[in-house]
């Protein structure tokens, strides 16, 4: 027999017995701006139209809603006898309560930024933001300036006004919690890439590697490298596309190539190499590297680089050291310097037979491992030189924490 328990305190939110959901909605309030510019050409022409006579703007679209400038050379007031101009922005179209802020600018034609500005914008309003009732209600000034002196103004330059306003109409909208979520699967479109080059249906083009054939897609390849698309497309194209032979690089790196062209990742090194060992993963991303940056696929070259980076290590640091420099990865090169300029890997690396190829086919990239240690050794100096202060500590160049010293 089942029992339930009913709390009769419904005041305590916090009674255990009780089960309660929490809900959520954010009210989100935001302006709508636009900017309309009206020029106001032989403005001599217009005066002594008369106390209330206007000449207005085109109507312009801002937060679904037309408006319109309203410029009044002899004033909008009789009792004002034409000593001011007016000006005003007006709701042109059919509206009830809408809320906007204004901006309404005489532009300075002297080009000194000197202009007459009345804005709602960039300040606290007491009122809040401004309601024009209906359709033709204004905001504006009936004395927005003294006539004669406008007119021996930079705000006239040859016998033309410039005005520029900004109009922010205030809109709400409340967000909820999302109660129906439709779950997006990843995309399988590599996948599905993938699976054209595995069943080899529709292949067009076919690759002699080292002795192995490879077929592919012309347009798949075309659409991934630049270099297979002049290969194959371009002025300079290859007569025959039956076979095409592939020099200078190994079979298992070509596979490695086309498996990303059409996966878009990384294939496992060591199965592709044939060895399960972790120098043989990094040779192949070092001859992957070379491939990638031979067809220009700058991600593949990208993804070779980190992984090279993280398998950095005495007896392969300067094999890619020299691989970084011969093809241009500026990453992958500042991570091998610091790794050989480091005290502790230097004399080591000095012995490997990688380090003597570095030097023959990179000699450039000697010099620039010596500035390295050389300004390492200055930091440790100056380090030794401040004392035991906790925040010039130092590390290697592999991240372990080492004892400051002088070299």
């Amino acid at each position: 027999m089942g029992i339930s328990r009913v709390c009769s305190d419904s005041t305590n939110p916090s009674c255990s017995s009780c089960s309660s959901a929490v809900t959520t909605s954010i009210a989100k309030m935001e302006t709508v701006n636009g900017t309309h510019e009206f020029k106001i050409n032989g403005y001599a022409l217009s005066k002594g139209m008369g106390s209330g006579k206007y000449i207005a703007s085109d109507t312009f679209m801002v937060g679904g809603y037309l408006w319109a400038i309203y410029f009044y050379p002899d004033g909008k007031s009789p009792e004002d006898n034409a000593t001011y101009v007016s000006l005003f922005i007006a709701l042109a179209s059919e509206g009830t309560d809408v809320r906007a802020l204004f901006e309404l600018k005489l532009e300075d034609q002297s080009g000194r930024g000197r202009h007459k500005v009345h804005s709602h914008f960039g300040r606290t309003l007491e009122s809040g933001p401004y309601t024009l009732k209906y359709r033709g209600s204004m905001w504006g000034y009936k004395r927005f300036y003294k006539r004669t002196s406008l007119e021996q103004s930079d705000y006239l330059k040859d016998d033309c006004l410039l005005i520029r306003c900004v109009v922010g109409v205030v809109k709400t909208h409340t967000e909820g919690p999302k109660l129906y979520r439709i779950p997006l699967p990843p995309s399988d479109m590599g996948h599905q890439f993938g699976q054209l080059l595995e069943t080899k249906r529709g292949t067009d083009v076919n690759f002699e590697v080292d002795g192995e054939v490879f077929a592919a897609h012309k347009l798949v390849l075309a659409a991934r490298s630049p270099v297979f698309r002049a290969q194959l497309f371009g002025p300079m194209k290859d007569k025959s596309t039956q076979c095409i032979m592939v020099e200078d690089i190994e079979a298992p790196v070509f596979k490695a190539l086309l498996h990303f062209i059409y996966w878009d990742d990384l294939p496992d090194m060591q199965e592709l190499a044939g060895l399960n060992s972790k120098g043989a993963s990094t040779l192949m991303a070092q001859h992957l590297l070379a491939a990638a940056d031979r067809y220009g696929l700058e991600r593949l070259k990208l993804l070779c680089e980190a992984t090279l980076s993280e398998d950095i290590a005495i007896n392969n640091v300067a094999t890619t050291l020299a691989l970084a420099e011969q093809h241009h990865c500026s990453h992958l090169k500042s991570v091998c310097l610091k790794f050989v300029a480091s005290r502790e890997n230097l004399r080591a690396v000095m012995q490997t037979e990688g380090f003597d190829y570095l030097k023959l086919s990179c000699p450039s990239v000697i010099s620039e491992l010596l500035e390295f240690v050389a300004r390492i050794s200055e930091h440790s100096v100056s380090v030794v030189g401040y004392g035991n202060d906790p925040m010039l500590d130092c590390g290697d160049m592999n991240g372990r924490r080492v004892k400051p010293r002088i070299f």
